[in-house]
């Protein structure tokens, strides 16, 4: 059986077929020899390994590795930042209970880093790709289109806006200059406000 020869969407409990020829993957289950749908979405076919699984609709997002993902500066360490990751990037859910992903100093940025001065601070909302998602999340913010998408004044705590220079954010109320390593490009729908959004 194939992709093709699959119904377009599947309900909880809905038969895709018998485990003698596939095994169960992520949203089936196995009952008496045959599998069956455990949520509603499309079902999918794994050619290399005869696995069946079904791709939820409005499933609750997970993070996987090579994703994009938004996250917020929660802490910075001497070597580390925690973060709070706020969701996937162009998705329109946020990750439930905001799971902690952190940043090695080695992979905030191409070349070397001495210290996260200048580069992050806590409150930045960044653009980061996941490098691993279990049992830990860490990320990366080494490539240029990667980085702060939003930061506030350390100051007054306005909005900052991109400034004349590379890396450098002003604020449009006090006029205080600051230093991020910024997101460089365009990128899908910044969350400025811890990752709410009104659509």
């Amino acid at each position: 059986m194939t992709d093709t020869e699959l119904p377009a969407l599947v309900l909880p409990g809905d038969y895709i077929g018998a485990a003698e020829e596939f095994l169960p993957g992520r949203g089936t289950y196995e009952n008496r020899g045959r599998i069956y749908a455990s949520v509603l979405g499309t079902p999918k076919v794994d050619p290399r390994d005869r696995t069946v699984r079904v791709e939820a609709r409005n499933g609750i997002p997970e993070v996987s590795e090579g994703d994009l993902v938004y996250a917020r500066v929660e802490e910075i360490k001497t070597a580390m930042l925690i973060c709070a990751l706020l969701g996937l990037a162009g998705a329109r859910r946020k990750l439930p209970a905001e799971p902690e992903g952190t940043v090695h100093i080695s992979k905030a940025r191409e070349g070397y880093t001495e210290s996260f001065a200048g580069e992050f601070a806590v409150g930045d909302v960044i653009l980061a790709r996941v490098l691993q998602a279990k049992p830990a999340v860490k990320l990366t913010t080494a490539p240029s289109s990667l980085g702060v998408v939003a930061a506030r004044c350390q100051q007054c705590h306005a909005l900052l806006s991109p400034g004349s220079k590379a890396n450098q954010m002003v604020c449009p109320r006090c006029g205080n200059v600051e230093r991020r390593k910024m997101a460089q490009g365009p990128r899908p729908d910044v969350p400025t406000d811890g990752g709410s959004r009104s659509d």
